[in-house]
């Protein structure tokens, strides 16, 4: 009897099965909770921050930027990293480096330990993802790839929306904004752990499966960007003008909506701590962090429909231009005027679903499959480097000029930029015979 219900064991969650593989994924999936849950930590808890520390808005900026110069020199270096000695090993790794150094930020004393444990954090983050990436391919290519890509950046981003709904709570709720560095780091300890599950499950199903390690996809192999047709260029200014109007403004919207509208940080609520943690999370849209993450959600929710909609009628240059226009209106409103942030945040959300939708899966389109690699590694690369730049200027303006304005018209500026690539690239379609366009 004892064989028997062995073998029955053995039969249900045999490595071949769809249920071992589905495991792997809820634990893979859980390797970047973490990141992103600490990536926004510091922005959910802007305000809390700038009090204690007495600093400027551009202190909280440069905390997105040292990240970003991290990102930076990981996507030179994570690719070849991960090919070299195998995902379960660089994953570790990885995920090591963003558990430590959110730590570091937690424990920090001063600025100068703060800005090198976000780049410790950084340098493993953008490197996790990399590695996260090749994990899935190892198991689902061939099976259901799409989907598990799409249920790992939900979960993912699950952990920015937590973020922006719980810090500024835990902050207040402990007394310290150091308690809302702490709960970055739980859960940053929480995706170690779920690498360390994965390690065991992949060992397990190497042995039995014979797989074998997919290489990095963002790799940077520098021969061959000489490859690339303008097209490409034009996808990479958009890609990094749309995200540096994006996640630079994240930074710092917290501390916008309750300077400019009074919007509360927290919702409240008499009962115990997880009461509040629930009553703020259900109550969301009511409060300065929650209000960031109309675009959160809209992601996470849409996102799926976006991509079977491009996949459906083509049309990519086309939405790209339709997101990149709607980057101007939302911010001038809020620039210029007194309307509640949730509706110009509606307009923010529908632009980060439609762009991304239509220029990740344009890239494949554009570049020949040996060059893929390369060329998302390049358009990475670029991105950070207006992701170190923006986050920065952003609190810089705010502090010179004492309120947000200035920053809205920059974003603004950078969605107009986006705009010309936009029209740029769609011009440079038809000479690839309309490919971006078609079904």
């Amino acid at each position: 009897m004892t064989a028997v219900l062995a073998s029955d064991r053995e039969n249900w969650f045999h490595p071949s099965k769809p249920v071992y593989r589905f495991t792997i994924l809820f634990f893979v999936s859980l390797l970047t909770f973490g990141s992103y849950f600490a990536y926004d930590s510091v922005g959910a808890i802007a305000p809390q921050l700038i009090e204690a520390l007495k600093i400027d808005r551009s202190v909280i900026g440069g905390m997105y930027t040292v990240y970003s110069i991290a990102a930076i020199i990981s996507v030179l270096l994570g690719g070849f990293l991960i090919d070299k000695i195998g995902t379960r090993r660089s994953s570790m790794i990885f995920a090591g480096l963003v558990a430590v150094g959110a730590a570091i930020v937690a424990i920090a004393p001063n600025i100068v330990i703060l800005y090198l444990g976000r780049f410790i954090f950084g340098a493993g983050s953008e490197a996790l993802v990399v590695a996260q990436s090749a994990i899935l391919a190892r198991w689902f290519k061939g099976k259901e790839l799409a989907l598990s890509f799409g249920i790992a950046l939900t979960i993912s981003r699950l952990g920015t929306l937590f973020s922006f709904n719980t810090e500024a709570l835990i902050s207040k709720y402990f007394g310290s904004y150091q308690a809302a560095l702490w709960a970055a780091v739980v859960f940053c300890l929480v995706s170690f752990g779920a690498v360390l599950v994965y390690v065991i499950m992949d060992k397990r199903g190497e042995k039995v499966l014979h797989l074998k390690d997919e290489e990095a996809e963002e790799k940077i192999v520098f021969s061959d960007i000489k490859k690339f047709s303008p097209a490409f260029w034009y996808v990479a200014l958009l890609c990094v003008t749309f995200y540096s109007a994006i996640f630079p403004f994240t930074a710092l919207s917290t501390d916008f909506f309750h300077d400019k509208w009074h919007i509360p940080l927290t919702v409240g609520n008499a009962g115990g701590f997880f009461s509040q943690v629930f009553y703020n999370i259900t109550h969301m849209f009511s409060t300065a962090g929650g209000t960031t993450t109309i675009i959160i959600a809209a992601s996470m929710f849409l996102a799926p429909f976006a991509g079977t909609l491009v996949d459906k009628i083509g049309k990519r240059a086309s939405l790209m231009i339709l997101g990149s226009l709607l980057l101007i209106p939302s911010y001038l409103l809020m620039g210029f005027t007194m309307i509640p942030p949730r509706y110009p945040m509606l307009l923010l959300g529908a632009a980060f679903v439609l762009v991304p939708a239509a220029m990740w899966p344009s890239v494949p389109l554009i570049v020949e499959e040996k060059y893929t690699g390369t060329a998302f590694g390049v358009i990475t690369f670029i991105q950070n480097i207006g992701l170190a730049l923006f986050p920065f200027l952003n609190g810089k303006l705010r502090d010179l000029t004492h309120n947000y304005t200035a920053s809205m018209v920059m974003f603004a500026s950078l969605g107009l930029f986006g705009l010309v690539f936009a029209f740029l690239l769609k011009r440079a379609d038809r000479k690839l015979n309309g490919v971006l366009e078609k079904p």
